[in-house]
């Protein structure tokens, strides 16, 4: 049994697919891991990133399967599962097997490798969902704009893809607080990420524009009035808004 060990990305995932294939590995006995968990009796193959390679599989994924299967495969690799990688790996063999029609790979869930891929794919969309629907910009001093949050999945990289085609010309950071990283704007640029902890510290240290301080407390002011405290139901609305995120909401946050 081959176990590959590599990334925890797409692009270290990809190469690693690559790897098996360019090795003949025999599929139902090849596995990729992307942590550092002992499997009895296996071959372990360490994988370094290989940004050409991963690009290879990453145009024959998006040929074969579709963009929309395609995001989904990226989609399941960003969740914590540690089979992650081993169920888009199967389902990657499986489809270049079965030849779907592009965007219908994830329906052949008899398989339960793309079952997997699919519960997978389908939590991280959740997630990135909500991110783009509770997170929260405020304006700092500097006039960029700063939000932060703690998802469950690695979705930041798909949040910033969003918010730049939303806010081109803006300057703005998102931070992921769990993984301390940072997604970084500049204005008419292109985005990045970084861990460099001075930068975070120096936007977490900065303060808010005085317009910034304005609007929240209107904003807060607004939404206090339009409650109706009679028909208050706290269960509904962490349903609607998981308490997880509610920290990170100007609208639960208490007047400073």
């Amino acid at each position: 049994m081959r176990v590959y060990q590599c990334e925890d990305n797409l692009e270290g995932v990809c190469t690693a697919i690559y790897r098996a294939y360019e090795e003949h590995a025999e599929h139902r006995d090849t596995w990729i891991r992307v942590d550092r968990e002992l499997m009895l009796f296996g071959e372990y193959i360490p994988v370094e990133t290989d940004l050409e390679r991963a690009e290879k599989v990453m145009r024959t994924l998006r040929r074969r399967f579709g963009q929309a299967d395609y995001e989904s495969l990226g989609l399941a690799l960003t969740t914590p599962d540690p089979e992650k990688a081993q169920a888009v790996y199967q389902t990657v063999v499986y489809g270049l097997q079965a030849r779907p029609q592009p965007g219908h790979l994830l329906d052949h869930q008899t398989n339960p490798h793309v079952l997997k891929t699919f519960q997978l794919a389908k939590k991280a969309g959740r997630e990135y969902t909500r991110l783009q629907q509770f997170l929260r910009f405020q304006e700092l001093d500097r006039g960029i704009l700063y939000a932060e949050n703690d998802p469950k999945c690695h979705v930041l990289p798909y949040v910033m893809v969003h918010f730049s085609d939303r806010f081109p010309q803006e300057d703005f950071a998102i931070r992921d607080i769990g993984r301390g990283l940072l997604g970084v704007h500049p204005a008419g640029g292109e985005w990045y990420l970084t861990d460099s902890q001075e930068l975070i510290q120096a936007l977490r240290q900065a303060g808010y524009s005085a317009r910034e301080m304005a609007y929240e407390e209107l904003f807060r002011y607004f939404c206090h009035k339009i409650a109706i405290t009679e028909r208050r139901n706290i269960g509904l609305q962490n349903q609607m808004m998981p308490k997880r995120f509610q920290k990170y909401t100007i609208e639960f946050a208490k007047s400073p």
